[in-house]
């Protein structure tokens, strides 16, 4: 027993004489001992003395061993120095050490340097360019998607036993019913405001009965369908892009294609069919409750009755308005659809991806949306409707 604890005592006492010791004296900085990978925690509080002393010169002779760890805390421990303003030198240096400090610095990573951002002519030419290509690209994914949805489609008319009809049944209620309030009510309120800010205006030329076609115009051509859809484009192209993005993140869409279930099947054609189908009916709802809300407003704010506000509707409106405000409402859908299953499909493993694809698919649904509106108006327009 007496020989172990002897023993034990002399490897102890061995152990504490080479740990990394750093000294100063009147020619300067001193580093002796062993620089190795279990004495780093000393190390660092021993070297921790030459942080901001200014220049530092550092005798290396009376260091004993070091290894990869050592060499990495001597290297950055210079950098640091440098980076203050003040130099750093290793003197009387092994070569062995020399040599494993230099493999460590030439492996360590080296920050690019950041390049301040140019405006010249050339470079907005060069970012317009891109951003056009860019959007040039998306376009065609877009078109892509839209095939693929055309092509399943094509597919299910033919093998009616294969159409997932529960899946569809699912996504009106989702897509149609639970968006009949919100629908109904931003019908409402945009007839009463029409009415309302028509009345204020129409007064002055005497012309208060023009109220019904400036409503009736307004909400059958325009506001009803285009309002709706961009409703239907932040709660249905989000709801899209997270559901299918979700499965995506926990690869279950790798799993139906292992399972020999194809995706585009299983979820674009429900979820875009479901709003071929249900986008007309909240149009057409959105349509009926702004002329109700127009009809109450005229009747409060200009005493046009329900009577005479229907009679001049059914006159003085054409069936044109009505059509072409449901002409518009299966374009509508298509593209909250591609745009939703499309950004779902984009989503990459992290939760990040998943928020910024849900947001960038609202965004893109609804300028989509207000784009095709405007070329609708346009192509009306030129038709003479």
């Amino acid at each position: 027993m007496s020989v172990s604890a002897d023993t034990d005592r002399e490897f102890r006492g061995d152990k504490a004489a080479h740990k990394p010791r750093v000294t100063r004296d009147g020619e300067g900085w001193h580093l002796s001992g062993v620089l190795k990978v279990r004495d780093i925690s000393e190390a660092t509080v021993q070297l921790h003395q030459l942080e901001g002393s200014g220049d530092v010169v550092l005798d290396m002779s009376g260091l004993e061993g070091l290894d990869t760890a050592g060499a990495y805390l001597l290297q950055k421990l210079r950098l640091n120095t440098e980076a203050a303003g003040a130099a750093f030198d290793f003197v009387n240096l092994k070569p062995d050490h020399a040599a494993l400090i230099d493999r460590v610095s030439a492996a360590m990573p080296k920050p690019e340097p950041v390049r301040a951002a140019r405006l010249g002519a050339t470079d907005l030419l060069e970012r317009l360019g891109r951003m056009v290509a860019g959007a040039g690209l998306f376009l065609l994914e877009l078109v892509a998607m839209l095939g693929l949805f055309l092509a399943r489609l094509g597919y299910l008319l033919r093998h009616p036993s294969e159409f997932r009809v529960t899946a569809l049944v699912h996504h009106c209620d989702q897509v149609g019913w639970k968006a009949v309030p919100i629908v109904a009510l931003m019908g409402f309120l945009i007839g009463v405001v029409l009415a309302f800010q028509g009345s204020v205006q129409l007064r002055q030329f005497g012309a208060e009965i023009f109220v019904v076609d400036l409503i009736a115009i307004s909400i059958l051509r325009e506001l009803g369908i285009l309002l709706t859809a961009i409703i239907v484009a932040g709660r249905t192209a989000s709801s899209f892009t997270a559901a299918i993005g979700s499965m995506k993140m926990r690869e279950e869409i790798d799993a139906m294609r292992t399972l020999a279930i194809d995706p585009a099947t299983a979820l674009f054609v429900p979820r875009i069919l479901a709003l071929l189908i249900t986008l007309p009916i909240l149009g057409a709802i959105a349509n009926v409750m702004g002329l109700f809300g127009g009809a109450m407003m005229a009747w409060i704010e200009l005493g046009i009755s329900p009577g005479m506000f229907l009679t001049r509707l059914l006159e003085d409106t054409s069936v044109d308005h009505v059509l072409v405000g449901f002409v518009k409402a299966p374009v509508f859908a298509m593209i909250i659809g591609v745009i939703g299953c499309h950004a779902g499909m984009q989503v990459g493993g992290n939760a990040e991806s998943l928020g910024a694809q849900t947001s960038a698919a609202v965004v893109r649904a609804i300028f989509m949306v207000i784009v095709a509106d405007a070329l609708f108006s346009v192509f009306f327009a030129i038709m003479g409707i």
